[in-house]
């Protein structure tokens, strides 16, 4: 494992265009649960599944069971950036990273202080009136009563990409570039399942590419260097 660290260690040091690919397994140091791990959101037992009430269908016939479930599982602001949040902010101010292309949606990368995120699910922390678009914060979503309303009488929507719904084609088309310039491409923490998403990282086509994750994925014959652990106990030896 030491060679293994000596050598990401070794590709960071010589490449000047890094980007990093995260999904649920940047955060789940943090304590924010993931969805598909046998502990995950999607294993637990619900009125719905969660799959159901994540989808644009079901926010809009049943908002108040949508917001029962999204207030008690996806409130990220009693949630703190961790080791591998703080790296990577670290590594984008040394010049190095240039984007981190992120599948979650809790906010804890620009938390920890990193600029350039691209949000490919959306975030928490944006809520728009559905009516006349007037922005709100997170804090009034998980503080409201029910469903949480507008001025105008609108009802508020998440920023956030729900099941049914379209990636933005802005964030989209940036990801894309990024991923196509880069001459270092970290994957960490994702399952690499989710698709479209996922499918991004086949716009790589520089030098190397790093995959860190606990269990196996579909692109490790494809990696340079996989290094399965943690990513807090990885980014805390860089």
């Amino acid at each position: 494992m030491n060679n293994k660290i000596d050598r990401l260690k070794e590709l960071i040091q010589t490449s000047n265009n890094i980007v990093f690919f995260g999904g649920a397994g940047v955060s789940t140091e943090s304590g924010i649960p993931d969805f598909r791990s046998k502990d995950g959101l999607y294993h637990q037992k619900y009125k719905f599944p969660p799959e159901e009430i994540l989808s644009h269908s079901f926010f809009v016939n049943y908002p108040k069971d949508f917001y029962d479930f999204y207030k008690d599982k996806m409130n990220s602001l009693k949630f703190e950036p961790n080791i591998t949040h703080f790296k990577l902010a670290e590594l984008e101010q040394s010049g190095k990273l240039k984007a981190i292309v992120t599948q979650n949606i809790d906010g804890l990368h620009q938390k920890a202080g990193s600029k350039n995120v691209l949000e490919l699910h959306g975030s928490v922390l944006r809520n728009y009136c559905m009516n006349c678009h007037k922005f709100y914060d997170a804090s009034y979503i998980f503080n409201s009563k029910d469903i949480p309303y507008c001025s105008c009488g609108g009802i508020i929507k998440p920023d956030v990409v729900l099941y049914e719904e379209s990636l933005n084609d802005d964030i989209l088309s940036n990801a894309i570039y990024y991923i196509s310039h880069a001459d270092l491409l970290i994957i960490g923490g994702t399952s690499l399942t989710v698709y479209p998403a996922a499918g991004l990282i086949y716009y790589f086509h520089g030098k190397n590419i790093v995959l860190i994750n606990r269990d196996t994925t579909e692109l490790d014959k494809k990696a340079n260097l996989v290094i399965n652990d943690s990513l807090g106990n990885v980014f805390s030896k860089i």
